[in-house]
C-alpha cells in the first residue's frame, strides 16, 4: 500500500486547462491524473479544487503537499533591454525564452521607456556588454529605468563591472531588482543559467501574486515556476538522464501546442564541426526553447491559419503528398471553412470539438501550428553565393538527428493516436522544402498523462522520482 507521506500533487495552471498528477515519490509512479477548465473568471484555485476532488478517491487523504507551475493569465511576459542587436540583445532574448517567458519587447540601444511600458512586461531583463567591456549603454539604460522609478522587477545580467553602480541606482530609486551573472561574459560564450534562475525567482516572488489570479494565499505558496521553464527542465532530464544506470533518451524535441502559443523545447548535443557553417555571433545553446505567440489552437487560431496559408502548408495536394490521410483530410478544410473554424475558436476559446468537422478542423490547425513552430525553432541550410563562389550557409539549430519527438497539449491528448502522430509527423522529414533542419525520422510519443510538467517540478528535490515518471515516454518510444 502506498504511504500517504510519499504522495504529492503536481499541478499545472494552464491558460485553458488546469492539469494535475498524483505522484508516489517512493516509486516515481503516476497514480492518477485529471484536468479541469482554468477558472480565470472566478478564482484560479476553483479549477484546482475540482481536479483535487476528482483525484481524492485515489489519494485517500486531504493533507497532500502541492507543487505547481503556471502559465495562466498570460504567463510570464519578459522585456529584453540590451545594447547591441547581434550580441547581448539576442543573447538576452534566448535566455528569456529558456526561462519560460514570452518576449514582448526587445531594445538594442538606449531604451525607449514609453515603448517599453506599453509592452506591459512582468519582468525586464537588463543585459549589455561583455565583462570588462564598454558599459556606457548598459549604465544608460539602468539610469533611464531608475529615473522613471520603474515599478516592475528587473533582472540585471550584463557587464559585471557595472553591477555595483546599477545596484546603487536601483536601490536609491526603489526599483525591485535581482543581480545575476553576465549572460555573455565574453564574445562567443552564452551563460544563461544564472539569469534563468533569477527570472524564476522573480516570477515566484513578484509576478504570480501580481497577476491577482487568486485571493487565497495558498496559490502563491504552491507555485514554483513558470510552466514552460518547468517543461524545459523536464526535457533536459528526459534527454540526459541522471547517470550511467539511469541514462537519457538522447537528443529530444518537445512540442507543446496550447490555446494561445505553441512552444518548442529542444535538447541537442551540438556538433562543434558544424559551427563553421553557422553565422550566429551568439552560439546556440544545447538546451533551448522558442515560443510562437501567433500559433495556437484557440486565441491564436486565426493567425495560425493565416501563417500556414502564407507558407503554403494548407494546400491539400501538397499536404497529402507528404503526410498521412488524417492530416490531409484536415488540411483540405481550407476550401470549406477553415478560416471560419479558426474565427469560431478565437471567439470562444473554451470551445471543445463536438462534431467530426470540428475535430478535423482542430487537426488541421494543430498540424499548421506544429509544423511552423518546429521550423522556426530549427535551423536552416541554404546555398548562398559570395565572391568566393557557391557556399552552404547554416543558421540556427540542426535537429535532423533528433531521435525522440514528444507532443504535448490537449489537441494531441484528446484526439486519436493516429491523428496525434500525424500532426507531429507533419513537422518532420528527410528533405523538407526550404532547407529546414527539422527532425528526419524521430520516434514520436504523446505525453498523455501530463508527466512532463510533473517531472520538471520534481527534478530539483526528487530527481529519481522525476526520472521514473519520464522513463515510460522514451522507453515506449524506443520499442513502439
Amino acid at each position: 500500500m502506498t504511504s500517504g507521506s510519499s504522495l504529492v500533487y503536481c499541478v499545472d495552471f494552464g491558460s485553458t486547462f488546469t492539469k494535475a498528477a498524483l505522484v508516489d515519490l517512493a516509486g516515481g509512479r503516476l497514480l492518477a491524473s485529471g484536468s479541469s477548465r482554468t477558472t480565470l473568471d472566478t478564482d484560479v484555485l476553483d479549477g484546482w479544487d475540482a481536479v483535487r476532488t476528482e483525484l481524492q478517491a485515489v489519494a485517500g487523504r486531504a493533507d497532500i503537499p502541492v507543487l505547481a507551475c503556471s502559465s495562466a493569465g498570460g504567463g510570464l511576459r519578459i522585456a529584453v533591454v540590451g545594447n547591441e542587436e547581434l550580441v547581448t540583445s539576442e543573447a538576452g532574448k534566448r535566455v528569456a525564452l529558456s526561462s519560460g517567458g514570452r518576449v514582448v519587447h526587445v531594445s538594442h540601444d538606449l531604451v525607449d521607456v514609453p515603448s517599453l511600458r506599453q509592452s506591459e512586461p512582468d519582468v525586464v531583463l537588463l543585459v549589455g556588454g561583455t565583462d570588462g567591456g564598454n558599459a556606457d549603454v548598459l549604465l544608460g539604460n539602468a539610469a533611464a529605468l531608475a529615473q522613471t522609478r520603474w515599478a516592475g522587477p528587473v533582472v540585471v545580467a550584463g557587464n559585471v563591472d557595472a553591477t555595483d553602480d546599477i545596484r546603487r541606482a536601483f536601490t536609491d530609486r526603489h526599483v525591485p531588482h535581482v543581480v545575476a551573472a553576465n549572460v555573455v561574459p565574453r564574445i562567443g560564450v552564452l551563460q544563461p543559467d544564472s539569469a534563468r534562475a533569477a527570472i524564476r525567482e522573480v516570477f515566484i516572488s513578484h509576478v504570480i501574486g501580481g497577476k491577482h489570479l487568486s485571493q487565497r494565499a495558498d496559490f502563491t505558496a504552491m507555485v514554483h515556476g513558470a510552466t514552460p521553464d518547468v517543461v524545459l527542465t523536464a526535457a533536459g532530464l528526459l534527454s540526459r538522464g541522471l547517470d550511467d544506470e539511469m541514462p537519457g533518451a538522447g537528443d529530444v524535441v518537445v512540442v507543446d501546442v496550447g490555446g494561445a502559443t505553441t512552444d518548442v523545447h529542444s535538447v541537442v548535443e551540438l556538433d562543434a564541426e558544424d559551427a563553421s557553417l553557422g553565422r550566429e555571433v551568439v552560439p546556440e545553446a544545447p538546451l533551448s526553447r522558442t515560443v510562437e505567440a501567433d500559433l495556437g489552437m484557440r486565441w491564436s487560431a486565426v493567425s495560425t491559419v493565416a501563417a500556414a496559408h502564407e507558407a503554403g502548408l494548407l494546400d491539400s495536394g501538397r499536404v497529402s503528398a507528404v503526410s498521412t490521410p488524417a492530416v490531409a483530410r484536415g488540411a483540405g478544410l481550407l476550401d470549406s471553412g477553415l478560416v471560419s473554424a479558426a474565427e469560431a475558436r478565437r471567439d470562444d476559446p473554451g470551445m471543445v470539438a463536438g462534431s467530426d468537422d470540428e475535430a478535423r478542423a482542430d487537426v488541421a490547425i494543430a498540424t499548421a501550428a506544429v509544423t511552423l513552430a518546429v521550423r522556426r525553432h530549427a535551423g536552416r541550410q541554404q546555398v548562398v553565393w559570395s565572391p568566393d563562389g557557391r557556399l552552404v550557409e547554416r543558421s540556427g539549430k540542426d535537429l535532423r538527428e533528433v531521435g525522440l519527438l514528444v507532443g504535448s497539449g490537449g489537441v494531441l491528448r484528446h484526439g486519436s493516436e493516429e491523428e496525434a502522430r500525424a500532426v507531429l509527423s507533419a513537422a518532420t522529414g528527410d528533405h523538407v522544402e526550404g532547407g529546414w533542419l527539422v527532425p528526419r525520422a524521430p520516434r514520436i510519443v504523446v505525453d498523455h498523462e501530463y508527466v512532463l510538467a510533473a517531472a520538471g517540478l520534481l527534478a530539483a528535490e526528487h530527481p529519481v522520482s522525476a526520472y521514473r515518471l519520464l522513463e515510460p515516454l522514451w522507453r515506449v518510444g524506443a520499442t513502439g
